[in-house]
């Protein structure tokens, strides 16, 4: 049941995600990346689990990740160059560094959400 809940949370949550991107420029990435994570939330809602594809979506995301950490103004820059100034001040993206670190964050959440529902899957 809170399974069910968590997924139900996060579905919605990554459905409204896809649709803020809609309008970026990198829309043809993002939207993707939470669809297939609502889609397979949404699944598990009704006890419909796919480990396989959890676990290549997972390291995708994973990667892509690491990627963005060690961008130039990726989250190593906003860390070590910029000392972790707050990214939440405003929706807009007005320094380099705030948009790759948002999306590294992003991407930690919705592999979260696919592990906790790959470890549900696998017991």
């Amino acid at each position: 049941m809170l399974l069910s809940i968590l997924n139900a949370i996060f579905c919605i949550a990554f459905i409204l995600f896809a649709y803020v991107n809609l309008n970026d420029s990198d829309s043809w990435l993002w939207v993707p990346i939470y669809m297939v994570a609502s889609i397979c939330c949404g699944f598990a809602i009704f006890n419909y689990f796919y480990p396989t594809v959890y676990l290549i979506a997972i390291s995708f995301y994973l990667i892509y990740a690491i990627f963005l950490f060690f961008a130039k103004d990726g989250v190593r820059d906003w860390i070590m160059k910029y000392r972790t100034p707050s990214l939440v001040e405003s929706m807009q993206a007005t320094k380099p560094y705030i948009e790759k670190t948002r999306e590294f964050f992003g991407l930690l959440i919705i592999s979260a959400a696919l592990a906790i529902n790959y470890f549900a899957a696998v017991n």
